[in-house]
């Protein structure tokens, strides 16, 4: 059912299939869990299939180690016509210590389609409930801004103007 699911969290321990030859979570497979957390947000918000569009500003902040419970928690922040922004946090927590730590985040763009090799189609409209969320709303689109800048900016190279 759409239009109800706004947020996701994916909870796994960090197995040694994860890491890299210093021990610590690849960020490559930190990509994946993110996209993967994003996506299930962005289906269980719009009832459709969706595609990755963008991923902005992804930082790694803290490693994540072989035994780190992980949390990945996907956030509706700013829906279009048809596209959706999330805020994505991965957080590590170690189970002796009980610290958790926020290892990685960014902001993702998905695009809702009719069928999988389809085109867009609309969304529900997301509205903000509290300072908080509205905070993050701004911030998405400040973001969608800042990413049509770039689009333009791509395109003129692509052309051969760079």
């Amino acid at each position: 059912m759409s239009g109800q699911q706004h947020e996701v969290t994916f909870r796994f321990l960090a197995q040694p299939t994860d890491v890299n030859f210093g021990g610590k979570v690849h960020g490559g497979m930190v990509m994946k869990w993110i996209d993967q957390a994003g996506y299930a947000c962005a289906v269980g918000w719009s009832g459709a299939y969706c595609v990755t569009a963008a991923v902005s500003g992804i930082q790694f902040v803290k490693p994540i180690l072989i035994g780190d419970l992980v949390s990945v928690r996907a956030k509706l922040i700013y829906t279009g016509t048809s596209s959706m922004q999330m805020a994505v946090d991965v957080l590590a927590r170690d189970l002796r210590t009980g610290e958790e730590r926020l290892a990685t985040s960014c902001v993702m763009v998905f695009v809702a389609l009719d069928k999988p090799d389809g085109k867009p189609t609309a969304v529900p409209s997301w509205t903000p409930r509290d300072d908080n969320e509205r905070r993050l709303q701004e911030q998405a689109r400040h973001l969608l801004e800042l990413s049509k800048s770039m689009g333009q900016l791509v395109d003129t190279r692509a052309a051969g103007n760079d």
